[in-house]
């Protein structure tokens, strides 16, 4: 510990305080979550207070996926709109989670999420749900996969010729070699509390994981339970046509968020509203979807040949469904086609990491940590999306010169921010009032503070 008293003149003063400063930084504590409050309800108000209890930060960073979710669904109501909620229920800064992370299966989110989380320079601490609540076997199941033995990847192969699913096929390769039953490899937040702890050590990260158990409905429980549903019940029961009625599973400013959106028809939006993306199927043969990230083992050809069958979206997806490629798993690659998601950027993506900081939204308490962050943080920070290539010819300069400790590939960087900007894009072409179905909305949304 440093003491302005062991020092004589002002010269020493000044040095001893940025001392004393720095050393204040570096012991602090900054809890990592990461979200995607499609829509925030009680249960993530539950994860959100456990979280602060147990880790006891100064501040409190959320990672967050866009305008489309893990599930290869759009979000019910905008980014901005759903960053602003959690501004309000006591997360200090909001970072976007890049598309191109956001709409992979369970181990590119978590490779996009912690990295982000990583490259803020500052979080000390992530805390995640988990049906278990058991962070040993977590990390033990993400070890074994890190590390893989012989043994594991002749059993991984062997049921994938039996026909599963990749993540069924992994499920049932370590059920097999750690001779055990493994119920809690079929929970959904166990399996990305895995995918978490792979990236962390990935990133060779000191980021410390913690677990709190999940209460509630069950991530996939689709019946309304008032104040216990899950996001899957309330978006069903929004679909029913009576919003009013889930005020008792959402917190208020949830309910006045979501209530102002709808009003002004920026929501809600639903799977359905992607019926168009069938035309652009038609359109295509095989040899166009091998090029996206996501499409082998045949999915391609059932893509072409459900295409030409199914008169619309949910009629597409059940001819494409079987026992090996998932709900989720299509859905998602629908949306790498619409999006462009070129097969090698997006396996580079996996490789190299986030390229920047998208921020959402900040409290006042959360501006200080920004000026914390912007001298940690080995990715450049976005908050002016029409600047983006500003801040890159900046950051590029600052490397060349030696300054900062920044690490990005400019061509990836540009690639990954303009998709961003694409999705945002198509996502607006759902909204029921087609006059704010205009392009640009992230360059006309302020952040939110």
């Amino acid at each position: 510990m440093i003491y302005i008293e062991d020092v004589d003149d002002m010269a020493d003063i000044k040095d001893a305080a940025e001392a004393i400063k720095a050393e204040k930084e570096n012991g602090m504590k900054v809890l990592g979550i990461v979200v995607e409050y499609n829509p925030f309800h009680f249960g993530h108000l539950n994860h959100l207070h456990q979280s602060i209890e147990l880790v006891r930060p100064e501040y409190v960073v959320a990672v967050m996926s866009g305008n489309f979710c893990q599930r290869g669904e759009p979000a019910m109501i905008n980014k901005f709109a759903r960053a602003e909620i959690a501004l309000r229920y006591g997360v200090d800064v909001v970072f976007e989670l890049p598309t191109l992370y956001a709409i992979q299966d369970a181990g590119g989110f978590a490779l996009g999420s912690i990295g982000i989380l990583e490259r803020t320079g500052v979080v000390s601490d992530i805390v995640f749900g988990s049906e278990s609540g058991d962070l040993e076997f977590i990390s033990r199941v993400a070890n074994l996969l890190t590390y893989q033995s012989p043994e594991f990847e002749q059993s991984f192969k062997r049921q994938l010729k039996r026909g599963y699913s990749y993540p069924n096929a992994r499920k049932y390769a370590l059920m097999e070699v750690l001779d055990d039953k493994m119920e809690r490899l079929s929970k959904s937040n166990d399996i990305l509390g895995i995918e978490y702890v792979k990236a962390l050590l990935k990133y060779n990260s000191k980021i410390r994981p913690h677990v709190i158990q999940r209460v509630g409905a069950d991530y996939n429980d689709e019946d309304y339970k008032g104040r216990f549903s899950s996001a899957s019940a309330i978006r069903k029961a929004i679909a029913s046509g009576d919003f009013s009625k889930i005020g008792d599973a959402i917190p208020d400013w949830t309910f006045k968020v979501m209530k102002d959106e709808f009003e002004k028809g920026r929501g809600p939006v639903f799977w359905k509203d992607l019926s168009f993306i069938l035309a652009l199927f038609r359109k295509m043969n095989r040899e166009d979807f091998e090029k996206y990230y996501s499409f082998n083992e045949g999915l391609d050809l059932r893509f072409v040949e459900s295409s030409r069958n199914a008169g619309d979206i949910q009629d597409f997806i059940d001819k494409v469904k079987t026992k090996r490629f998932t709900y989720s798993r299509i859905r998602r690659a629908m949306l790498h086609v619409l999006f462009d998601m070129d097969k090698e950027k997006v396996e580079l993506s996996n490789e190299m990491g986030p390229q920047y900081l998208r921020l959402l939204g900040f409290t006042e308490k959360g501006r200080e940590l920004l000026k914390i962050m912007k001298k940690k943080c080995t990715i450049p920070i976005i908050s002016t999306a029409s600047l983006y290539k500003n801040i890159l010819d900046e950051t590029q300069k600052k490397m060349s010169e030696g300054k900062g400790h920044f690490e990005i590939e400019p061509g990836l960087y540009t690639w990954q921010f303009e998709k961003d900007i694409l999705a945002s894009d198509l996502y607006t072409l759902m909204y029921p009032n087609k006059k704010e179905a205009v392009a640009g909305m992230d360059f006309r949304q302020p952040v939110r503070v």
